[in-house]
């Protein structure tokens, strides 16, 4: 707790690596409540993370696509609390979202190619949601966290990105029904196995 303090600062976000709808996340301002918090995200996780806070608004993008991806239009997170957590997303519904976001052409641009090139490294395939950081002092985007299998409810950003790039819901489903079966046959064409002659072979 020393070294958060001195290496981080507050506020500072504490979350469970692997949980989602930010579940099991807090956001503390002083050191007297990070025991209480990193108490709270061990009993989602063997994994934590901590992150120093930002004064940022919440943009992101869909991802969509195997060898050759497509980014949506960017949405934005109009947070009701002090950040957009389970509640907010789920409970009271004080947080809105705005679809597209409000933004510059040109930094709509870079979101989307930063989303696309973390995508590419990662080497994503079917679909994923970017969700990014703008700093509202420095401008300075982060990159948060690529979410490898977005919501798909009523109020779920993923489908709303792609509705607003002109893809409806329906023919969404169909492309991703169809970059997974594009996937499993990319996976079948290569060598799985190994005989005892030595020599790969396909199964």
């Amino acid at each position: 707790m020393d070294r958060i303090e001195k290496e981080l600062g507050f506020p500072v976000f504490i979350k469970p690596a692997n949980m989602g709808s930010s579940v099991g996340i807090s956001k503390v301002k002083v050191k007297t409540g990070l025991k209480k918090a990193i108490d709270l995200a061990c009993e989602f996780d063997t994994r934590i993370l901590i992150e120093k806070g930002v004064n940022a608004r919440e943009l992101e993008t869909a991802v969509l696509g195997n060898s050759e991806p497509k980014a949506a239009r960017v949405g934005e997170i109009l947070v009701g609390g002090e950040f957009y957590d389970y509640n907010d997303k789920y409970v009271n519904g004080v947080s809105k979202t705005q679809v597209p976001a409000k933004i510059p052409a040109s930094l709509e641009k870079k979101i989307q190619e930063m989303a696309l090139r973390a995508y590419k490294l990662l080497d994503g395939a079917g679909l994923a949601r970017v969700d990014m950081f703008l700093d509202k002092d420095s401008g300075i985007i982060y990159l948060n966290e690529i979410n490898s299998m977005p919501g798909f409810t009523s109020i779920s950003m993923y489908p709303k990105m792609w509705e607003a790039s002109g893809l409806s819901y329906p023919k969404l489903l169909d492309k991703i029904v169809e970059l997974g079966f594009e996937k499993y046959k990319e996976k079948q064409e290569k060598k799985i196995s190994f005989d005892e002659a030595g020599d790969w072979f396909s199964k």
